[in-house]
């Protein structure tokens, strides 16, 4: 396969793009994982359709792009643990896998460089998933905005989404325990400081880096003090005009950096089962 038959087309003005003319279950020249590198570094998100792949393949195509990581909180395969299936019910009403705007796993020290998720089985319509581009939110701030959050950190913890003390956890999971085996933990608690502001390690561009769902406080700030400021990027950073919407099909794949998106996982399908394939590409601490 040559770079010649990859066709790409952006989805939005902000982010996204269609890869066309690859099959990933063939194998894949330097060439053209070089290609698919150089896309998502450009897109920040590359989807890819009607792809026909096992999950030894997904790892495989993974693999090209780092270590393979397994979730600590959710059981995967069985057989095959490094693929994690995210996977709602037709009679799931209450919750959704990644149902809030977030970037993945940020209260780990190491949070991944990017996820690899495909479509098994999707309704007709509803569960989309919208992204939204991190470069274009830090880019859009005031000069003033950018020199007071440079150097800021910010403290995230696990506890909302997994931690074992947090009541609302231990409801939500047995809302839809059947759907995926997901397990609280007292570590989840733990807490880690990120910089409010991250340079991409490869591109060298500066993004905002947030996620509502495990940001607690500022560093060296109380919860009160730095909630003014956190609502505020947190919301700046899902401005309409820096996001793209990727609508499923069966045997589809979304590709996305971690490091400079965050992602929003629709709950609107009540009543259709949805199951998909995720795969956890390890990355580095943000700087």
């Amino acid at each position: 396969m040559t770079k010649s038959n990859i066709g790409i087309r952006p989805i939005s003005g902000a982010l996204g793009a269609e890869i066309r003319g690859i099959d990933l279950s063939e194998r894949m020249s330097e060439q053209t994982f070089l290609a698919i590198q150089t896309a998502l570094n450009d897109n920040l998100v590359i989807f890819f359709r009607d792809q026909s792949i096992t999950p030894e393949q997904q790892l495989d195509f993974a693999r090209r792009f780092g270590t393979i990581e397994t979730h600590a909180y959710a059981k995967g395969l069985d057989g095959i643990p490094e693929i994690l299936p995210v996977v709602k019910e037709a009679d799931d009403r209450a919750a959704n896998f990644g149902g809030i705007w977030h970037s993945d796993v940020s209260f780990h020290e190491v949070p991944p460089m990017g996820q690899i998720l495909y479509a098994k089985e999707v309704p007709d319509a509803g569960g989309d998933t919208i992204f939204a581009n991190m470069y274009m939110a830090y880019d859009a701030l005031s000069d003033a905005m950018k020199s007071m959050i440079e150097g800021l950190k910010a403290i995230h913890t696990g506890e909302r989404s997994y931690g074992a003390s947090n009541s609302q956890v231990t409801l939500r999971q047995s809302q839809f325990s059947h759907s995926m085996d997901v397990k609280v933990k007292d570590d989840a608690v733990s807490e880690i400081a990120h910089p409010l502001v991250r340079t991409h390690p490869e591109t060298g561009r500066k993004s905002l880096f947030v996620s509502a769902i495990s940001m607690q406080r500022l560093g060296g700030m109380t919860h009160e003090e730095s909630q003014p400021l956190l609502k505020f990027l947190t919301s700046h950073a899902r401005c309409p005009e820096f996001t793209c919407r990727f609508r499923w099909q069966n045997r589809s794949i979304a590709f996305w950096d971690n490091r400079c998106t965050q992602h929003y996982a629709l709950n609107d399908y009540h009543g259709h089962r949805r199951e998909m394939h995720r795969v956890t590409i390890a990355g580095e601490r943000p700087t």
